[in-house]
């Protein structure tokens, strides 16, 4: 990875930082973890998670990072306790609320398996979390980066749209901000982290491919793709496509870690564009790419296109591969399903969800022991160092789940009787 440009000095940095030192220590395990996988890893795979237990289920399966989606906290993960659509309309806070929420669910996972007697899991898988727009300017900028440092994230990323009319990158009327005014926010974000001492990436976004709408036309690389058009608002038409994220994406790239060109549709052609554009100026900046739910893939792919597509892009640099909205699809999906279900046939529609359950524990899944899962046991011996070995309290000793779900009763015990 290439070393970012710092508009900023040294000086700056240590005048911003007051007399007390804290310690961000996940921030800094997951930003180290993270530079070491997209440094080793052919590419890096995520999904988003909308609550810790999805994030807990998707580390135990095998996946080493987690995605953190504005969409999914505007959805159902924030802090007014509303659904919103993906236009920055909930708190501020509420991203790095749900990063602390999912790092805390981790740490249990990594207690549990520890109190176990087990290893070898890297629970704290580090977060890629989406700080949207910036919630408004540089100052802004710079304080949800401090924020989710403190929660934990590894990397954050930040999107060159107008904070006040942010819209998902999928969503009709998106406006840009002037590329010099987005090259602020990087640095912002930047100049936090080094405050804060934590190497966390941070990750640039543009959606001029299908953006056409742009605040002011201050900047020369912003005015040669102007129209001459001005909307109701006051806004400028420029073209979209293409040939505005690479412009775009060339600005950025010496101040991110990583750069991401959100795309409309899975197009290789497209993707490889971008890949060579700004690989030929800045040949180590690793890309990343929205695998997005919102394409609808075997409307554009093959069968045999969909299976090898991230091996392809990542022959040409996309390194973090993640598919934002995995955690909401997954959750209504399946709770749709059982209930769906349940309307009609009752407990005869569930206990194909729990033999499922109890089939999946040998490739490692233990959600079926519900109450081992969140930690009864992990607090029992907590119990038990507190007591001397005496207590007569323990929550999972005579516990339904001990009684029911022994090892006695996994499929390859039953199948055996």
């Amino acid at each position: 990875m290439h070393e970012p440009i710092r508009p900023y000095t040294r000086d700056d940095v240590e005048r911003l930082r007051g007399s007390v030192r804290v310690e961000h220590t996940l921030a800094r395990l997951g930003a180290e973890r993270l530079r070491t996988l997209l440094a080793e890893r052919k590419w890096v795979p995520a999904l988003g998670a909308v609550t810790g237990g999805q994030a807990v289920q998707m580390v135990k399966a095998g996946l080493e990072a987690i995605y953190l989606s504005g969409w999914q906290v505007a959805a159902d993960a924030n802090l007014a306790g509303g659904t919103y659509p993906d236009q920055s309309l909930y708190p501020a806070n509420s991203g790095p609320a749900l990063a602390r929420r999912i790092n805390n669910a981790l740490l249990r996972a990594d207690q549990i398996g520890q109190a176990e007697g087990g290893g070898g899991t890297h629970w704290l898988a580090p977060i890629v979390a989406d700080a949207e727009a910036g919630f408004g300017g540089p100052l802004n900028a710079f304080e949800i980066m401090k924020a989710y440092i403190d929660a934990g994230a590894a990397a954050v990323h930040f999107e060159d749209q107008l904070s006040s009319e942010k819209k998902c990158g999928h969503l009709g009327g998106k406006v840009l901000v002037p590329t010099s005014q987005f090259v602020r926010t990087l640095v912002a974000a930047r100049l936090a982290a080094d405050v804060l001492d934590v190497p966390t990436l941070v990750v640039a976004r543009t959606d001029a491919l299908s953006a056409s709408l742009l605040t002011s036309d201050v900047d020369d690389v912003d005015r040669e793709l102007c129209t001459g058009e001005r909307t109701a608002e006051g806004f400028f038409r420029v073209r979209d496509g293409i040939e505005a994220a690479i412009a775009r994406g060339l600005a950025y790239a010496p101040y991110a870690d990583l750069v991401w060109c959100e795309t409309s549709t899975p197009d290789l052609a497209e993707a490889e564009a971008f890949a060579a554009a700004i690989h030929e100026r800045y040949p180590d900046v690793v890309l990343a790419y929205n695998c997005s739910p919102s394409f609808h893939w075997r409307g554009h792919l093959s069968e045999p296109e969909i299976a090898s597509f991230q091996r392809e892009l990542a022959a040409l640099g996309y390194r973090f591969q993640f598919i934002t909205l995995a955690g909401f699809h997954a959750l209504n999906l399946s709770m749709f399903e059982l209930a769906r279900g349940y309307r009609d046939d009752a407990m005869a529609a569930y206990v194909p969800l729990q033999e499922r359950e109890l089939a999946l524990e040998e490739a490692g899944y233990t959600a079926t022991r519900h109450q081992r899962e969140v930690g009864a046991g992990y607090f029992d011996q907590v119990m038990q160092a507190v007591s001397g070995g005496l207590s007569s309290t323990l929550a999972l000793t005579g516990s339904t789940e001990e009684q029911q779900f022994h090892e006695r009763h996994s499929p390859t015990a039953i199948a055996a009787r």
